[in-house]
This record gives C-alpha cells, sequence and structure tokens, in this order.
C-alpha cells in the first residue's frame, strides 16, 4: 500500500458497529487504496473511540465521486438543518451559506 497522509480531527457523536451503538471520539480520513472496497483508490473514512478498543471502530470506503457526492449532502443537509433550528451550537455565516449553496447548485448523483 502507499498509504497517503491520515487526517484526523476530534469528533463529538456516536456510530453502530458489531457491538452495538458507542461514543465516537476521532475521525481518520485518507485517499489510499481500500481494504475491501472494490476500487483502485478511495476516501477511506474511520469512526474510532480508541479507549474501547478495536470493537469501537466503523471504517466506510467511498469511491471519490461517492465521498464527493456525500460532502455535499452533508452541507446541504447542516445548512437546512440551521436555516431550519437557527443553527446548532452556533450561526451560519453568510460565507458558509453561499459556499453550501453553490454546492447544491451544482450537485451530481451518486
Amino acid at each position: 500500500m502507499c498509504a497517503g497522509t491520515i487526517e484526523t480531527a476530534k469528533v463529538e457523536g456516536s456510530a453502530k458497529g458489531a457491538r452495538g451503538w458507542f461514543p465516537v471520539q476521532r475521525a481518520q480520513v485518507v485517499y489510499d487504496h481500500p481494504f475491501h472496497a472494490q476500487l483502485d483508490e478511495a476516501l477511506i473514512v474511520d469512526f474510532v473511540n480508541a479507549e474501547r478498543g478495536a470493537g469501537a471502530r466503523v471504517s466506510v470506503e467511498l469511491s471519490p465521486e461517492s465521498a464527493r457526492g456525500l460532502v455535499r449532502l452533508i452541507e446541504a443537509a447542516l445548512l437546512d438543518g440551521e436555516r431550519r433550528h437557527g443553527g446548532a451550537g452556533g450561526t451560519v455565516t453568510s460565507n458558509r451559506r453561499a459556499k453550501a449553496q453553490a454546492n447544491l447548485d451544482t450537485r451530481t448523483p451518486l
């Protein structure tokens, strides 16, 4: 494997693994050769809770096109939710709103 740079971030949320739900503490993202998906290259996203061991990990391997489509969907859902609920823990800046709207305008199917 020619591992790319692994990007990591602290996150707050939950994921459902083989043993049920667990709190997620970190997300790891890398563009590399997938382990399971039948793709040459993939965006690999792992949601983990290191304190709970290997069983507290969920991994997703997406084609680049699917990953970009998912990013657009996430931005659209956040924009819609913040509009409807007045923002979750903050306000939407006009710059972020414009960027998300531009992404919606160029939406392509997965």
